[in-house]
C-alpha cells in the first residue's frame, strides 16, 4: 500500500508559477504520520506546497507519479479551500483514489466538509497518527471503516461519524518525525525577518493546553489536557538532529513553559551534553521565573514569543486568557534580564464591545513592554473556538457562510469598531513603534552586542523591502492560530 500526504497552501487560487514560501515550517503533524505508517511498512511521500512552491500542475503531477491509492491532506481553514481545489483535480484524473482530510478544518467541519467536496471521502479527526494507520489496515484488508475511531466518512447516501479516538498519551511510543521526506529547506520569519536562516526545523516537546483561551481551537482538540514527553526521549531527538546538522529549532508546544522545572531540566540537560541548537519557544507570561528563563537562555534560546493579547483587563477576561498586563510587563522583564535575544509578544484587538481607547490602549502597550518585535491581530471567529460558538449562538454570525474561512469579529458584531478603522489603527501602530528614537536606539544597541542579531542582519539585509511589505500586510492575514494558543 501507498499513502501520499499533501501539505497546501495558504491561497485558494495561486498564480501558475509560484514561489516556497521562505516562512514555511515543517508539517509536524504529517511527518509524524508518515513515522508511523513507515514503522508499519506503508510506503508513504509528501509534498509540501509552501516550501516546495509548487503549481497546481507541478502537484497534480506529482501525485500522478506517485500513483498512491490514498492521498492525504493536512487543511487548516487558511488551506481547506485549496485542498478541496487540488483534491477535485486529482479525483477527477483518478476516480479510484481515496481522498482523506484532517487536521483543524476538517475536524470542525468534517460533515459539512463531506458534504460540500464529494471528491473527499474521509476526515480524519483530531489527533492522525493511529488514526491513519488503522484506516490504512481497513483499506488494506478491504474492511468496514465503521471500526476505526476518530473518522466521519460516507457509505452510500449516509455520513458515518465514529466515536471519538482517546488521546495518545505515551507520546515517548511515537517515532521521531520523518523529516527526512521532506525535500525542501525551511525557515523560520517573523514579521518578514528569517529569524533562523541556517539549517532549521521546528519541534513538539509536548501536546495540547489546559487552558480555555476563547479565541483558540487547542482547547478542544486536546480535550484540556497537556501531554509531555519526557526530557530522555527530547533529548535523544535533540542529539539526533544536531548529528544531522540542524542549528536552528522551533519548539511550536502550545503550553511550553507551563512546567518551569520540565524546562529547567531539560536545560540543564542540553548544556550538560553539548547539544549546541538555536531555539525559539512561546511561553505564557504568567508562567516562567527568572531562573528559568536564564537557564533557556543559556541552553541556546535566542528569541521566546509570548502571548499578551491585550492591555486591558477586562478584554483578557472576555478571552478568559487568566493573566494579567502586570504579568505581561514582569514576565517580559525577567526575560530580557536573563539574556534572551528577541523577545516578541502577540496582540488581539476587535473583540466584541472593545473601544477605540481599549484598543489604542494595546497597540501602544508593546513600547511600554519595551519588546523587539510586536504581532498585532484582529480577532477572528473560527470553528471550534468559544467565540464562533457565542457569535453563533447569539445569532451574529452565519455558520454557512463562514464555516471554511472564519470572520473576523468586528466584521460582523454590531458593537465591535469596524475593521477598516482597526486596519488603520494597527498600520499606524507599527508606523509608531517602528520609528520610535528609542526603539530604534534599543534596537542598535542590543544588535551591536548579540551575535544572534548581527546574524540576522547580515542574513535579512536583502530582505528588507520584503520585511516593510509583510508588516504592512500581516494584518490583512492571520497566521495562527498558529501562534495564538500559549
Amino acid at each position: 500500500m501507498k499513502i501520499s500526504f499533501v501539505n497546501p497552501g495558504p491561497i485558494l487560487e495561486l498564480p501558475s508559477k509560484e514561489k516556497a514560501m521562505v516562512g514555511a515550517t515543517p508539517p509536524l503533524g504529517i511527518i509524524y504520520i508518515a513515522a508511523v505508517l513507515k514503522n508499519a511498512g506503508v510506503d508513504v511521500s509528501i509534498l509540501d506546497e509552501s516550501g516546495q512552491g509548487f503549481s497546481l500542475k507541478n502537484i497534480l503531477d506529482w501525485v500522478k507519479r506517485e500513483d498512491p491509492d490514498v492521498l492525504g491532506f493536512s487543511t487548516l481553514n487558511i488551506s481547506g479551500r485549496r485542498a478541496a481545489l487540488i483534491a477535485e483535480k486529482v479525483k477527477l484524473e483518478n476516480p479510484t483514489i481515496l481522498i482523506v482530510f484532517g487536521n483543524h478544518y476538517a475536524t470542525f467541519n468534517a460533515v459539512r466538509v463531506l458534504r460540500k467536496y464529494p471528491c473527499v471521502d474521509v476526515i480524519v479527526r483530531g489527533e492522525g497518527e493511529y488514526t491513519m494507520l488503522e484506516l490504512a489496515k481497513c483499506i488494506e484488508k478491504k474492511e468496514d471503516y465503521s471500526k476505526v475511531l476518530g473518522i466521519t466518512f460516507k457509505k452510500g447516501a449516509k455520513t458515518i461519524t465514529t466515536p471519538e479516538r482517546p488521546l495518545i498519551q505515551k507520546l515517548d511510543a511515537l517515532p521521531f518525525p520523518e523529516r527526512e521526506l521532506l525535500n525542501t529547506e525551511y525557515h523560520s520569519v517573523t514579521a518578514g525577518i528569517n529569524v533562523a536562516p541556517k539549517k532549521f526545523t521546528s519541534f513538539l516537546s509536548s501536546r495540547g493546553c489546559v487552558f480555555k483561551c476563547r479565541f483558540c481551537s487547542c482547547q478542544k482538540i486536546a480535550k484540556g489536557l497537556w501531554r509531555p514527553r519526557s526530557v530522555n526521549n527530547i533529548m535523544e531527538e535533540l542529539h539526533y538532529l544536531a548529528s544531522e546538522g540542524y542549528e536552528q529549532i522551533l519548539f511550536v508546544d502550545d503550553c511550553f513553559t507551563i512546567n518551569s522545572k520540565r524546562i529547567k531540566t531539560l536545560c540543564q540537560r542540553m548544556r550538560k551534553e553539548r547539544v549546541d541548537l538555536e531555539w525559539i519557544a512561546e511561553g505564557r507570561v504568567d508562567s516562567g521565573s527568572y531562573d528559568m528563563f536564564r537557564d533557556m537562555a543559556l541552553s541556546g534560546c535566542k528569541m521566546i514569543y509570548f502571548g499578551v493579547e491585550s492591555a486591558n483587563q477586562n478584554i483578557l477576561n472576555y478571552y478568559n486568557k487568566r493573566t494579567t498586563p502586570f504579568q505581561a510587563e514582569t514576565a517580559i522583564k525577567k526575560a530580557r534580564r536573563a539574556g534572551i535575544d528577541i523577545i516578541m509578544a502577540s496582540f488581539i484587538v476587535g473583540a466584541p464591545g472593545e473601544t477605540r481607547k481599549e484598543i489604542l490602549n494595546t497597540l501602544n502597550f508593546p513600547r511600554k513592554l519595551k519588546v523587539d518585535v510586536p504581532q498585532f491581530n484582529i480577532l477572528e471567529a473560527l470553528p471550534g473556538t468559544d467565540i464562533w460558538d457565542e457569535l453563533k449562538m447569539s445569532s451574529i454570525l452565519n455558520e454557512e457562510k463562514y464555516w471554511e474561512t472564519g470572520v473576523f469579529a468586528s466584521k460582523v458584531c454590531p458593537d465591535a469598531v469596524p475593521y477598516d478603522e482597526i486596519v488603520r489603527m494597527i498600520s499606524e501602530a507599527y508606523r509608531r513603534f517602528l520609528i520610535h528614537p528609542e526603539y530604534m536606539l534599543k534596537l542598535l544597541q542590543r544588535t551591536i552586542t548579540s551575535s544572534y542579531r548581527l546574524n540576522l542582519l547580515m542574513n535579512n539585509i536583502s530582505r528588507f523591502p520584503m520585511i516593510i511589505a509583510d508588516i504592512s500586510s500581516r494584518i490583512y492575514y492571520q497566521h495562527k492560530h498558529l501562534l495564538v494558543g500559549g
